[in-house]
């Protein structure tokens, strides 16, 4: 918000902006309303939503453990004194205050469920990566078989994080193993740390997009986002790490600052991101508004291309398709859940778990 809710400002054009972000703010709420009452009638009358808590995928379930304490200080310490110090830090200490507040936040949510359970464990489940590590014992001939494990009927059918993403996050956990970082701790270790440098590469997205100012009045709610839940831990954090990062690196390009470094930089890790997540893909468009909104939108492309190849290349040259393994994919989903769940819910609820996800 521009102005306390209390406190509107006076002049015209600041008023405009607090109607602006009330309406945000409203419809926001309006929508996450709406896609609770809707997907709690569909899912009482004949349960095809397959989720407890519509539009989510979660479980009541209010508890207490060793990350309690934590949460509650961390959450208390940047309401009191998040937006002094943001205001006042230089640059390198706002993103380290920034990367080491979300990281004690994320940390503190998982650790409600206690180590073992809400960080070892999360990624060692039946349906996650670190179950397949062992297949992974030659890369490039995993990889050339990857897309025939993909439907349900096929032989040692993947796991369905396995199945529903690209090969990257698998391989990643595969590496992780390769270099004595093996099992749920060190995962899980990886996904928050990881995911918790995404408030910074929104911090730099900002601050070269639409000035330092705007930055570090969002530094606060970036650091507490409800999606340390989900970050926490799970390869989400990591997903969303890697495409942040991938918008802050283009921002810095587009608004010249080593344009060429960093416009490579930009397009290696969208590449990476595709083949972390299908459905991650979409992050193009908002690349695209970023080259809008930059002072020098064609300067860094040639660069962008380049990088953006190297992933892509890299796969296809190890045998895994990813036109193939998406294909296979959606032939998956109708398989499961997907084949009952109703698609004219979900393809606007999914904005309500946005908003939700967001704050």
């Amino acid at each position: 918000m521009n102005r306390d809710l209390l406190n509107p400002p006076a002049d015209r054009s600041s008023r405009r902006a607090f109607r602006a972000d009330l309406s945000a703010v409203g419809g926001a709420a309006l929508l996450v309303a709406v896609a609770a009452v809707v997907g709690t009638v569909i899912e009482r009358r004949d349960g095809s939503l397959f989720v407890d808590w519509p539009p989510l995928l979660a479980r009541w379930d209010p508890h207490l453990g060793p990350g309690t304490p934590l949460a509650v200080a961390v959450a208390v310490l940047v309401v009191a004194h998040g937006p002094r110090l943001a205001e006042r830090l230089g640059r390198r200490a706002l993103a380290c205050a920034a990367w080491a507040t979300a990281t004690a936040w994320t940390f503190s949510l998982a650790l409600v469920d206690g180590w073992r359970t809400g960080v070892a464990g999360r990624l060692t489940t039946r349906n996650e990566y670190l179950q397949v590590i062992d297949r992974f014992h030659d890369i490039p001939a995993a990889l050339g078989d990857f897309t025939r494990h993909i439907l349900l009927h096929s032989p040692g059918n993947w796991p369905a994080h396995v199945a529903g993403h690209p090969p990257a996050a698998t391989v990643t956990f595969v590496l992780l193993d390769r270099v004595g970082l093996g099992g749920g701790g060190w995962a899980g270790v990886w996904c928050v740390t990881v995911g918790a440098t995404a408030p910074v590469a929104v911090l730099v997205a900002v601050g070269r997009l639409c000035g330092e100012r705007s930055a570090r009045r969002a530094a606060p709610f970036l650091v507490l986002a409800p999606a340390a839940v989900w970050a926490g831990t799970s390869a989400d954090g990591y997903f969303a790490a890697v495409a942040a990062w991938s918008v802050a690196f283009l921002a810095l390009a587009v608004t010249g600052y080593r344009p060429r470094a960093t416009g490579f930089l930009s397009g290696l890790l969208l590449g990476l991101t595709a083949y972390l997540s299908y459905g991650l893909t979409l992050f193009a468009l908002i690349a695209g508004a970023v080259l809008l909104l930059g002072h020098r939108r064609t300067a860094p492309l040639p660069l962008v291309l380049a990088g953006l190849a190297v992933v892509p290349a890299v796969f296809t040259l190890l045998g895994f398709d990813w036109w193939e393994g998406y294909r296979l994919l959606v032939t998956r989903y109708h398989e499961g859940a997907g084949g009952v769940r109703p698609y004219g819910y979900w393809v606007w609820a999914n904005l309500a778990c946005a908003a939700l996800i967001t704050g």
